[in-house]
Parts: C-alpha cells; structure tokens; sequence
C-alpha cells in the first residue's frame, strides 16, 4: 500500500476504528473466564478529585496492536509504566455489560481511572448506541463521550453547524447521567471553510460551555495553527489534552506524527501553562500513532519524556 500523507494517514486510520469498533469474541472470553461478576454494583462514576494534580493518562489506540491481543495485560503494563489513566476508542462500544463491568474491576484493582472515550456519531444519537454508550461510560466512571470523528457527510459550514446542533443536544440528553460530549480535532479541522471561518471556530461557537474541545496538539501544528492562542482563546473548554507532538518530514524519516513526546516543536511548556492557567485542563493523554520503537516501548519513552518536562522521578 502506497504511504499516505500525514493527515491522510492519521484521517483513514481513525475513520476505520471509529466505524468498525469491532472486539474479538476471543478476547472477551479470554478476560471472562474464571472471573466471577462481583455484586457490587459497578456503574457508579468516579469524580474527578479536585486538586492541584493533573493525572497523566494513555489514549490506548497508542498501544492497539497490544490491546486487541490481550486487553487485561496491557492494562497491567500501561499501570505498571506509571500511567493513571487511560482512554478506550470505538471498539468499547461493542462490549457487554458484563464485560465492561469486568474491565471496570480490573481498572480498580490497578488504580487506573477512565475519565473519557473516544466514540462514533451513534453514542450522541437518540436510540440504543446513545442508550449503551451511557450505560458503558457510566460503568467505566467516565465523565466525557468525545466524538472521535465527524461523519464523512459533513461539510461546508452549515453541514458542521448541523452537527454541533446534533452535539449541542447530546450534552442535555448526557447531563442528566452525569457525563457530557466532547469533540477530538483533526488536521482537517483547522481548515478555513467558506467565509474564512476554520472548522474548529464553528465547532467552538456552536457548542456549549460544557461541550469538551479535547486539543490533539500535534495536528494543530501539522496544520500550521498556533496551539496556545487556541487555548486562550477558548478558556474552560480544554478539558483534556493530547499529547501528540509533531516535526515537519516525512513519515520515512521518522518525523511527522512518529517523533516521541517531546522531540517534535510542540511548545510544551507554553501549551501547559496555557491550559493549566484558564483553559481548563482535567487531565492529561499522551497519544502516540506509532514510532520506532515497540507501542509499549513508545508508551514508556513518551511517559520518561512527558515526566523529565515536568521535574518528576
């Protein structure tokens, strides 16, 4: 298969995994078996803690490839790195109850938090994927249903405005059960759309405050858009940030999307001071789409990184 370019790449592999969202049925008997279901009821949420702390997390399409192999070991290695949280995508939609259940328990007894998932149009869709991603996310503790990807029909700034209205809906049918939604920016979505409005401009206008603009930081610069002024100029909003860093080359080269966190020319400490001073961050996801390295190679590499920035052993 011929190589993509960057956000080309990173648009078709997202797309494919926000649409399939599909788990092996061998996986779910591999963390089923033996494990009886405690009585305990396991859907009632985690809050967030209020303290001056700002958890370090793991998107885990990071380490895909390991997740889709054996889910209860990754997530053993992923809290043996020292991460606290962790973020699942579109597959989770296809559990059970009784599995999520099941992987609720193992995030307990590693100390692991969910705060947020990656989901497709139908978990912000009145009907039974609406209806199931609640049930899901509420199981997992999560307060935040992010909208990984807009449907492909969406265009022009009246096609967006559609969606956000869509969007501007599921936050009050979300509310009443403790979460909200949220929405993952792309390179695309900087573009300026007709009028010279950027994607990103109509998103922020046409949601509420309490709709999440989840900051991809590394296709914010691909776009050649400047991160911090984003932040200010949307305070309270960046609930949750990734941390994906960027560098002009090529994917052969291993730059783009490839470089580690904190070898790109992401303005780290900027970019933290923005959205820790007023943009509103809750917690941190280091995100990574593949490097050199193994993915728990890179998913260890980018936390030794992410922890030299911030002075921690």
């Amino acid at each position: 298969m011929p190589p993509l370019a960057p956000a080309a790449e990173s648009l078709t592999r997202r797309r494919f995994l926000a649409l399939s969202g599909i788990i092996p049925a061998a996986l779910i008997a591999q963390s089923l078996a033996g494990r009886a279901l405690a009585a305990a009821d396991q859907s009632i949420p985690v809050p967030m803690k209020k303290t001056n702390k700002y958890p370090i997390g793991l998107e885990l399409y990071s380490v895909r490839d390991e997740l889709a192999r054996d889910l209860p070991g990754t997530l053993r290695r992923v809290s043996a790195m020292g991460y606290e949280v962790v973020e699942f995508y579109a597959p989770y939609c296809e559990w059970t109850v009784p599995y999520a259940k099941d992987v609720r328990r193992q995030l307990d007894d590693l100390g692991l938090r969910c705060y947020s998932t990656h989901n497709p149009i139908g978990s912000f869709t009145p009907g039974a994927a609406m209806n199931k991603a609640i049930e899901l996310n509420q199981i997992l503790g999560a307060r935040h249903l992010i909208l990984a990807m807009a449907p492909r029909e969406t265009t022009g700034v009246e096609g967006w405005k559609t969606l956000c209205a869509q969007l501007t809906a599921a936050v009050g049918q979300l509310q009443p059960h403790g979460l909200t939604a949220g929405y993952h920016n792309h390179q695309a979505e900087w573009v300026r759309l007709d009028g010279g409005l950027r994607v990103m401009d109509v998103i922020a206008a046409n949601t509420p405050a309490e709709f999440v603009l989840q900051f991809d930081v590394g296709t914010c610069l691909e776009a050649g858009a400047d991160p911090v002024a984003w932040i200010k100029a949307n305070p309270g909003r960046i609930r949750s940030v990734h941390l994906k860093d960027w560098a002009p080359g090529a994917v052969a080269d291993e730059k783009a999307y490839r470089v580690l966190f904190g070898e790109g020319t992401a303005p780290w400490r900027d970019i933290l001071a923005a959205v820790e001073s007023g943009g509103g961050v809750e917690f941190y996801l280091l995100e990574q789409e593949g490097s050199r390295y193994s993915q728990f190679d890179t998913a260890q590499r980018c936390l030794d990184n992410w922890k030299g920035l911030r002075g921690k052993a």
